[in-house]
């Protein structure tokens, strides 16, 4: 005779609330861009980087960083020739 499955469990109501002010909001998005690009990864200081038109691509840990004001359609054309991304 099959068992009833038990229910999931549910979360803890005791949860906290972020409150998202254009203060946070700014501050995340400035530490998400590079402000220029650099010849070491933000992430683990690593020096073996490959810099691409919009990203800063770190061959060691795998961390992408944006270049801030580095366009997004250079960055699509690059990966299209280079055969990281396949023409639809």
């Amino acid at each position: 005779m099959p068992t009833a499955a038990k229910p999931a469990p549910r979360p803890s109501p005791n949860g906290r609330v972020i409150r998202l002010t254009p203060e946070r909001v700014l501050a995340r998005a400035q530490k998400a861009f590079l402000a220029e690009p650099s010849a070491r990864c933000p992430k683990c200081d690593s020096t073996f980087v490959g810099r691409e038109p919009a990203f800063l691509h770190c061959r060691h840990c795998g961390t992408l960083a944006r270049i801030a004001n580095a366009s997004l359609a250079a960055q699509e054309l690059f990966e299209l020739r280079s055969g990281l991304r396949l023409a639809v």
